[in-house]
């Protein structure tokens, strides 16, 4: 088992982190190589994205959700008119004959 870095340790543990992450965590930095590299990044990458939601969430909800929810009113919104537009035609064809 390789030596953590203490000070890592007790900065990450003072932010939040779990004891057993925060314990992999300062292990992978302290052993070095690239498994230690894998796990670091796999971390940052996972804290990144638990960032980005809570960012979103702050901000009043995903904006995944909202952007869907736009291009479905935009959707609905154009198919309306085009049946509108094909009801405006039909009744065009029907008054002639």
């Amino acid at each position: 088992m390789a030596k953590r870095n203490e000070a890592l340790y007790s900065r990450l543990r003072n932010s939040g982190i779990r004891k057993k992450t925060a314990g992999k965590l300062a292990e992978a930095v302290s052993s070095g190589g690239s498994r230690g590299q894998k796990a670091i990044g796999g971390a940052v990458n996972d804290l990144r994205g638990l960032i980005t939601e809570l960012e979103d969430r702050a901000r009043g909800g995903p904006a995944k959700r909202k952007a869907a929810a736009k291009k479905a009113a935009a959707t609905r919104k154009r198919k309306a008119a085009k049946r509108s537009q094909a009801a405006k035609k039909a009744a065009k064809t029907r008054a002639r004959s």
